[in-house]
């Protein structure tokens, strides 16, 4: 990726709208759950945070206190950080060399 500023502010907008996405997700799924109405997959909650919208979901998790008793869930989310983390790494640092 090249290093311009038009990058780095595509990247973060990127990570905006995808946390804002993904926020606005668990929280429906929340309110779902207490309604006892259809929820939203695990596994899509997840491809959202691996998508860049984790740090909604860790939003999601403080705030709203959604999907704070599932350790397992917690476990998942947190290689879906630790691997966005990474491609985000990999992105900044200029793949093109490797």
């Amino acid at each position: 990726m090249a290093n311009g500023a038009g990058s780095v502010l595509t990247l973060i907008a990127w990570y905006v709208l995808a946390s804002l996405i993904t926020l606005g997700v668990y929280a429906k799924d929340k309110r779902a759950a207490q309604a006892g109405q259809w929820r939203t997959p695990e596994s899509t909650l997840h491809l959202l945070s691996l998508a860049g919208g984790w740090p909604g979901a860790l939003v999601a998790l403080r705030f709203l206190r959604h999907k704070t008793k599932k350790q397992a869930f917690q476990w998942v989310l947190g290689l879906t950080v630790f691997a966005n983390m990474g491609a985000l790494l990999w992105l900044l640092t200029g793949f093109d060399s490797v």
